[in-house]
């Protein structure tokens, strides 16, 4: 059995961790952090990421996955991901069995598709995103990569979202809409024409924030 490593401790990474267990895919050896916060869920905690190499060598590690989430931007995982990735590892797609996932969907390397999500036929996601609890992204969208799409947020048919955007949770993008690099559209937003790049939108249509 492969083995996996989780970088980051916190919230995120013992969801990403309990998504492993269901899956019994891989063997986990472990996670990394500057914080070591004693077993989650039973994985326990190896050092700080100064021991990925020696893991990657001596211990035969050779897959990872983030466990650091995107509360806001992008750039902590882009770091973390070429960081690691520059090491050696592989970054597999870690998808929950108690997530839909339709026939002719493309998803990219590190994303983490977390329980109760549903994913529909012809949708493509990039690498590294986070598609979370029972969000919903419906057929034919386009999804960068670094992308956040929190829980319980909706996107409808043929909607296209930019590299490193967040879709805050319950939010809910109409068909056919793009939303630019980098945005972040707040909770519980409506989403009902295009959205630029490295802008905010918030509330009921989603406007940028002042």
């Amino acid at each position: 059995m492969n083995r996996i490593v989780i970088v980051g401790g916190g919230g995120h990474a013992k969801v990403v961790i309990s998504i492993l267990k269901k899956l019994n895919d891989y063997e986990i050896a472990g996670y990394v952090d500057p914080v070591d916060r004693g077993s989650i869920l039973g994985a326990r905690h190896l050092g700080g990421d100064d021991v990925l190499p020696r893991l990657f060598g001596a211990h035969r590690v050779t897959n990872a996955v983030l466990g650091i989430g995107q509360l806001e931007t992008a750039t902590l995982r882009r770091a973390l991901n070429l960081t690691v990735s520059s090491m050696g590892f592989a970054f597999p797609a870690v998808i929950s069995p108690c997530a839909v996932v339709n026939e002719g969907v493309c998803i990219g390397e590190g994303t983490v598709v977390m329980d109760g999500a549903v994913v529909n036929v012809g949708t493509r996601i990039g690498a590294q995103c986070i598609l979370n609890t029972r969000s919903s992204v419906d057929h034919d969208c386009e999804i960068g990569e670094f992308v956040h799409i929190c829980p319980g947020a909706t996107l409808s048919g043929g909607v296209r979202v930019g590299s490193g955007s967040l879709i805050g949770a319950g939010a809910t993008v109409i068909q056919r809409t793009t939303i630019g690099d980098a945005c972040l559209i707040g909770a519980g937003a409506v989403v009902v024409t295009d959205c630029p790049g490295n802008g905010r939108y918030v509330g009921v249509p989603a406007r940028p924030a002042r």
